[in-house]
């Protein structure tokens, strides 16, 4: 396949349009920014493979393979890890994909990180397909909690927004998770005009789970392209819509740096959270930092720079020296999207390419 190819279907290649340097910036070991944010929530993206093909994130044939040599190792992720908390103030890793599932060596990663890093929580973003066969083995490796990816508990709708037919694996793999102690566990639910309808069902079906639901605003991060503004359910609509059906009374953000408004649904414990990344952006806030598959720090979801880490840990570089790509990456991170911006560019990598 073609380079052309690989990036108009959103697949990421390590690059840097210019080096980070570290001019003017305060000698703190955190991983600040020029504008005053921290990051603290580590981001870590272990493969491009996905067992599912929804529209608003990967291409009907899947993202173009990175090759084994390009790929990250077990060894280097948790060594990455490690400096994250020990060197640059990392509070919370995530693993994510595509789909963390599909690494064999799953399980070696999260006992290595847990083993490298004891203090530290380590949670996952899974669609949950297959999650049934490994939910115990990954929680006994030190893995704390889930986010599930499921956009609707509809049969027919979530096959037509994955292209598979897997509904029944993904709640068979929550319950899973349920009994290993995989929580708390928050569905991350992707609205779109087709699964409007739906909201208030899986919701309900949230509740009775005890799950945590979080609506998210379309972005536009879709392998195909097709994002366009008209089609972003924000966040006003799904209220309206919820509100047909449920009682909510807004509680705010449980801190400054969450990605979602908390509403109380119908005076009880349970709350339904929506992440208006487009129409509310919180890029003030931030606090992210992200590692891709092929080992390049992406300050921003949203931005297209990337700078590498593999090439320098490869070549011996110590953990200072990796520490110090890292800050000088982040030191340049941008203010914030302009998404909801009209004439604005949209990012060339999809979500699947990136990790969440």
């Amino acid at each position: 396949m073609t380079a052309a190819t690989s990036v108009a279907l959103g697949l990421p290649r390590v690059r840097s349009a210019r080096p980070a340097t570290l001019r003017d910036r305060p000698p703190v070991p955190g991983l600040i920014d020029s504008f005053g944010r921290t990051a603290r929530d580590l981001r870590v993206s272990i493969t491009e493979k996905c067992s599912l093909r929804c529209s608003y994130c990967m291409p009907v044939e899947g993202l173009p393979p990175i090759a084994p040599d390009r790929l990250l190792t077990a060894s280097e992720i948790i060594r990455l890890v490690r400096i994250a908390v020990q060197y640059l103030e990392v509070r919370e890793v995530r693993f994510t994909g595509g789909e963390p599932l599909l690494r064999r060596d799953l399980e070696q990663i999260i006992a290595g990180c847990a083993e490298a890093v004891p203090e530290t929580p380590l949670s996952m973003t899974t669609n949950a397909v297959g999650l049934e066969h490994r939910a115990a083995a990954l929680a006994k490796a030190g893995l704390g909690r889930v986010n599930v990816s499921l956009d609707t508990i509809d049969a027919e709708q979530f096959a037509a927004l994955t292209r598979r037919n897997r509904l029944p694996s993904v709640l068979t793999g929550v319950k899973a998770a349920r009994r290993a102690g995989l929580t708390p566990i928050k569905v991350n639910a992707v609205l779109m005009p087709e699964t409007l309808s739906g909201a208030a069902d899986l919701l309900r079906w949230c509740v009775a789970e005890a799950c945590h639901l979080r609506f998210i605003e379309a972005m536009p991060l879709d392998a195909d392209q097709q994002w366009t503004r008209e089609r972003v359910v924000d966040a006003a609509q799904l209220l309206a819509a919820l509100r047909q059906h449920f009682e909510l009374t807004s509680i705010g953000r449980e801190n400054p740096s969450a990605p979602a408004e908390e509403w109380q649904v119908n005076g009880g414990s349970a709350t339904v959270g929506i992440i208006a990344s487009v129409t509310r952006s919180f890029c003030r806030d931030c606090d992210r930092t992200r590692i891709s598959a092929e080992g390049a720090v992406r300050s921003c979801l949203f931005n297209d720079s990337e700078h590498d880490l593999r090439t320098a840990l490869r070549n011996g570089a110590t953990d200072e020296e990796l520490a110090q790509l890292w800050r000088a990456a982040m030191w340049s991170k941008p203010a914030g999207h302009q998404i909801d911006t009209a004439g604005s560019a949209l990012p060339r990598h999809s979500m699947g390419a990136i990790g969440g």
